[in-house]
């Protein structure tokens, strides 16, 4: 596992009414001078450029606490549960996906103390028990404008109709279940919205299975991103900053923005975290406007402190989702109903993406 150095430096799903920020106490992007000194702090994330701008985002918690800083991942479940089960947990705070912090909230990551935190700026109804949010971001997909230069895929009904855009798909096929996917499959197989629950796991997963031919399955964003950049497939569902990135470098996609999925990942800190006191410091401080502003600028990631507002090129603007505009697109994922049943779609999730 690679570590970079830089030195000098249904649970609570949702209820942030529920946790009010304390009228004296920490504020959001302050930290102690000298605070930390000799101390060291690990944080985890996915990688890329979404990392390396959570990363940048911190310098300046690294410059004046003088803890030093160091960088790992990806974030797997797996991973974090072998090191609290060995209780030798390396990892002191954690971005993850949207699931894991709410299915494993008190197991494998720590029920949070608010007084430590200071989530005034944060969205309604984002912050979680066992989390608070990262950023915002998009599930979308691009289509190759070489294949298509004129009248292209405008929705996830045309990803799905291999008959009408013939080519190949590139989806997601890592570990971690995500409903979207099968939601997404279910609305393309003749399920009405107002039908759509409880979803019918099998038949959505079948759907996808029905496009085995077509589909080409990525399991880091490294490799989407290069997917995209490489022409591989003609069509990939990606995270909004891979999709981002691989335009910035050159590829000749297009961003299909009708029905974007709403997704944040999570902030949070394992159980048996070596020095909580530190990582919720660590957490205080990303909260923060100017953290959130970096993190914006170079993730294109939309910042989850109501008063960021990032300085951004036309293109990183074009992926911010926290536009009227974007929401007005935007389709949210029930995130209950699959924490709620996240055992059974975990299972024929890894059975479908192991090709059964």
């Amino acid at each position: 596992m690679k570590t970079t150095y830089l030195t000098g430096a249904l649970l609570a799903l949702m209820a942030s009414s529920a946790l009010p920020a304390l009228a004296e106490g920490p504020v959001a992007g302050e930290a102690a001078e000298g605070s930390l000194a000799g101390k060291t702090l690990t944080f985890v994330s996915y990688g890329g450029i979404y990392q390396d701008g959570q990363i940048a985002s911190l310098q300046g918690f690294a410059d004046k606490t003088g803890v030093t800083l160091l960088s790992d991942g990806p974030t797997e479940s797996a991973k974090i549960q072998a090191q609290v089960e060995a209780g030798n947990v390396l990892w002191d705070v954690v971005d993850t996906g949207d699931y894991m912090p709410y299915v494993h909230c008190g197991t494998l990551f720590q029920k949070l103390d608010f007084s430590k935190l200071d989530i005034s700026k944060v969205p309604e109804g984002q912050v979680g028990e066992c989390s608070v949010p990262a950023m915002n971001y998009a599930v979308m997909f691009l289509y190759n404008k070489d294949k298509w230069p004129e009248n292209g895929p405008a929705s996830w009904a045309d990803f799905f109709d291999t008959e009408k855009f013939p080519g190949t798909r590139g989806i997601p096929g890592y570990a971690d279940a995500e409903g979207f996917m099968v939601e997404l499959a279910l609305l393309n197989d003749g399920v009405a919205k107002e039908d759509l629950f409880p979803a019918d796991i099998d038949r959505g997963l079948n759907k996808w299975r029905s496009m085995r031919d077509d589909l080409v399955m990525w399991t880091t964003g490294a490799e989407s991103q290069q997917m995209i950049e490489s022409g591989e497939v003609d069509m990939v569902m990606v995270w909004s900053g891979r999709g981002k990135g691989a335009l910035e470098n050159g590829a000749n996609y297009e961003p299909v923005w009708q029905d974007w999925v709403v997704v944040k990942d999570q902030i949070t800190i394992p159980v048996g975290a070596k020095d909580p006191d530190a990582a919720y410091a660590l957490i205080n401080y990303y909260l923060g406007v100017e953290a959130q502003t970096i993190m914006a600028e170079q993730t294109s990631y939309s910042p989850i402190n109501t008063d960021a507002k990032p300085s951004v090129d036309e293109l990183t603007a074009s992926f911010m989702t926290n536009t009227p505009e974007k929401q007005a697109l935007a389709y949210n994922q029930n995130v209950a109903f699959w924490v709620e049943n996240y055992d059974e779609f975990t299972q024929k999730w890894a059975e479908f993406i192991a090709g059964n």
